[in-house]
């Protein structure tokens, strides 16, 4: 008889413990479901944002955008004002060409790791070259020489490759000294290098400006 108690008393016991844990449970559920929350729609007072438990304190996370902090211009004269309004003004129209020919060339340049055959790779450079000439021939037919000289020098900004390094990658090095050579003429030099603290400054300040929306 006391064996028999105690069993029904366990059962007893337990029958009342899933019981109340199947009630918090549907009360759980039914709580969350009564209190969603259209995160798409701004709250009424304040603001949302991420948080982050430290030491047992909730405290919120906002991630700020980053701040340039540089001096202005200091124009010697009106003839050094409109190279900056030039500057500017090329540097928005070509930048984004630099950007999607550096995507590129970096796409080429993980294929070709790979590569062991030089046959093989001559033909991919081929096609590489006649990729780059379909996307951006075009449109760069139009570009002022001022404008080319600056899309070469954001080239070598985003790759880390002088101009006259991709035209002997991709033509050989016959056809990079030729053009080499015309370049000179017009008094620009394929194998110059990006320097963002000194001779390029202002196409580094003018970068700046496009990257944060300010011009």
């Amino acid at each position: 008889m006391s064996n028999y108690f105690l069993k029904y008393s366990l059962r007893s016991d337990l029958v009342k413990v899933i019981t109340i844990a199947f009630i918090a449970l549907n009360s759980t559920i039914f709580y969350a479901q009564t209190n969603t929350q259209d995160f798409t729609v701004p709250p009424k007072v304040g603001f949302r944002c991420r948080a982050e438990i430290v030491n047992g304190d909730t405290l919120p996370l906002v991630n700020l955008g980053t701040i340039y902090v540089y001096t202005d211009f200091v124009f010697k004269n009106q003839r050094q004002y409109e190279l900056w309004t030039r500057t500017k003004h090329n540097v928005k129209k070509v930048y984004p060409y630099a950007i999607l020919a550096a995507a590129k060339l970096k796409e080429y340049d993980k294929v070709m790791e790979k590569m062991t055959d030089e046959d093989l790779k001559k033909a991919f450079l081929k096609v590489c070259e006649k990729d780059l000439r379909n996307e951006f021939e075009d449109e760069l037919k139009d570009l002022s020489i001022s404008q080319g000289k600056i899309l070469m020098k954001l080239i070598d900004r985003e790759t880390g490759k002088t101009t006259y390094d991709l035209v002997k990658q991709l033509r050989g090095g016959f056809q990079a000294a030729m053009w080499q050579t015309v370049a000179r003429i017009f008094g620009h030099n394929m194998k110059s290098e990006y320097d963002a603290n000194i001779e390029d400054i202002m196409i580094e300040r003018a970068i700046k400006l496009v990257e944060n929306g300010q011009f």
